[in-house]
């Protein structure tokens, strides 16, 4: 009796084993590119428009469900590279150094560009100079007093931005005095507001596409025009300075997918760089890297609806 009962439970223990196997092979059979659920890390200074892009692609397929996890640069590829994140929005390629960290672990990462982002520098509404030269900004993240910055405000210590401007500055650390940080684009941007004097560095999508509680405080601030380093003529973060790549601080926008099947990466991979993606960014105030064509229909003659 105490040996049939051995089978009996073994035999269960079988079938519930079985049953689970065939759960979780549902389970990863629900995913395509259209649907399913996935987790995308998204570098903090390009959140808006990524939760633009998720908000129309869940309203075009309803099957799919995607959640957002904005992350500073340092922290995001420190995910991707230990395969903690399987998708990613970041605000430039991969290095090679990273591409081989992959290639030795058997992943062919997919880069797909969509966008070009810019860093702006924006500064209290109560200050009449709206000019701003990059070499100012270079000498004083290199330790050279300038009585035009009082001070640089950043977002995070580990944000592409500062990244950015360190190697545009080629230091390797920033200064310890009268440069200030904190975690978001926003506070940054309300930091700035309330004080005289002090630039913030931050994604400029976060000032064209401000969430409801921040609009009032951004008309608190003021965006600064930048002289380059190669001509003495002052741009905007606008998409027609972006367009023909006059304004000094560009960047490009990437999403990379690392997931290694078919799945709702790519999907929204493609949705993004495809025509309704790059409407959405040329919405944004953003530059598409693709302008979206438009379609004109011609008459022969003119039609009166009133008729």
């Amino acid at each position: 009796m105490l040996k049939y009962g051995k089978v009996v439970g073994l035999v269960v223990f079988v079938f519930l084993f079985a049953m689970c196997n065939q759960k979780s092979k549902n389970e990863a059979e629900k995913e395509t590119i259209l649907k399913g659920s996935m987790d995308i890390t998204v570098d903090e200074t390009v959140k808006p428009i990524i939760e633009d892009q998720v908000a129309v692609f869940e309203g075009t397929y309803y099957g799919a469900k995607i959640s957002i996890k904005p992350k500073s640069e340092a922290e995001l590829i420190n995910d991707l590279l230990n395969q903690k994140a399987k998708v990613v929005v970041i605000t430039r390629d991969l290095t090679q150094e990273e591409r081989d960290r992959f290639a030795k672990s058997k992943i062919n990462p997919r880069v797909t560009p969509f966008a070009k982002d810019a860093i702006a520098f924006v500064t209290n509404k109560g200050n009449n100079d709206t000019l701003i030269a990059l070499k100012t900004v270079i000498d004083f993240l290199q330790g050279k007093p300038d009585a035009k910055i009082k001070g640089l405000v950043f977002d995070n210590p580990n944000s592409s931005t500062v990244r950015y401007m360190k190697e545009l500055a080629k230091v390797k650390d920033l200064p310890s005095k009268n440069v200030f940080s904190f975690k978001t684009n926003d506070e940054v941007i309300k930091f700035v507001s309330e004080n005289d004097g002090m630039i913030g560095v931050v994604g400029v999508n976060w000032l064209y596409q401000p969430s409801p509680n921040m609009i009032d405080i951004i008309k608190k601030t003021h965006v600064l025009s930048v002289k380059g380093l190669k001509d003495d003529k002052y741009y905007d973060p606008t998409q027609n300075d972006l367009g023909e790549m006059k304004y000094p601080l560009a960047r490009d926008l990437f999403i990379v997918n690392c997931q290694g099947y078919t799945g709702l990466g790519m999907g929204f991979a493609s949705f993004i760089s495809g025509d309704i993606g790059q409407r959405i960014v040329l919405k944004s105030g953003l530059l598409p890297i693709r302008i979206p064509g438009r379609k004109l229909k011609i008459r022969s003659q003119i039609i009166n609806d009133k008729e």
